[in-house]
């Protein structure tokens, strides 16, 4: 599959190396691509990865991973050209964080009655958004292995097809099968619930070595 990545932060980068590792084509959209960080990522991804604008990215992918800074969020929608996401699945990574003090945890800047997810799906009506990847750190995106075993994601979008397109490619990175929470609004309560996984490492000294694991019986 062609994935298209918009954003190129450490999430972004994340997953595009794995998605790459896993056989896609993938091409990251950046402001910059002359960036050293741009140059390490291309080396560590090897033959199936290239980078371009924003717009370029999100033309090149059949799939669109959405993963850039809250604040910035809109402006990048408006860059990369929101007719580019047209009819196509968008895997939504965005937390909506506000950073008001410096060593401090971010807040919430949307919740209760709206959310990041939300505004993604009513900035692109006519993509497919499927929030993922939202409650766990960018080191244990691929792959992720603990003592206590593989941690879940959790997802939810409108499309029922667009989740199972994620959830194929959540297994491709070696996550158990995703969790389902429903409909796109459930990412009012993915959203804080990513606040928890940010607090829990501002209070460990910046560990991120922790995941989140329903449990059943």
């Amino acid at each position: 599959m062609k994935i298209g990545i918009v954003g190129s932060g450490d999430v972004g980068r994340a997953l595009g190396t794995g998605l790459a590792a896993a056989g896609h084509q993938v091409k990251l959209g950046t402001r910059d691509p002359a960036q050293d960080k741009i140059k390490t990522w291309l080396a560590r991804a090897g033959a199936a990865a290239s980078v371009g604008t924003f717009a370029e990215a999100a033309a090149f992918g059949e799939l669109i991973v959405f993963s850039v800074g809250w604040a910035q969020a809109e402006s990048i929608v408006r860059l990369a050209n929101p007719g580019n996401f047209t009819g196509k699945v968008v895997l939504d990574t965005t937390n909506p964080l506000r950073f008001e003090a410096e060593g401090k945890p971010p807040v919430l800047a949307l919740g209760h009655t709206d959310s990041a997810g939300e505004q993604v799906q009513r900035w692109l009506p006519k993509a497919r958004v499927v929030k993922a990847f939202n409650i766990v750190g960018n080191v244990h995106m691929v792959n992720p292995s603990f003592p206590e075993g593989k941690p879940d994601m959790l997802i939810c979008g409108n499309d029922a097809d667009a989740k199972r397109v994620v959830g194929g490619l959540i297994g491709q990175l070696g996550w158990p099968p995703a969790i389902d929470l429903g409909t796109i609004d459930k990412a009012r309560y993915l959203e804080p619930m990513a606040m928890v996984w940010i607090t829990h490492l501002f209070n460990n000294g910046f560990n991120a070595n922790h995941a989140f694991k329903l449990l059943r019986k």
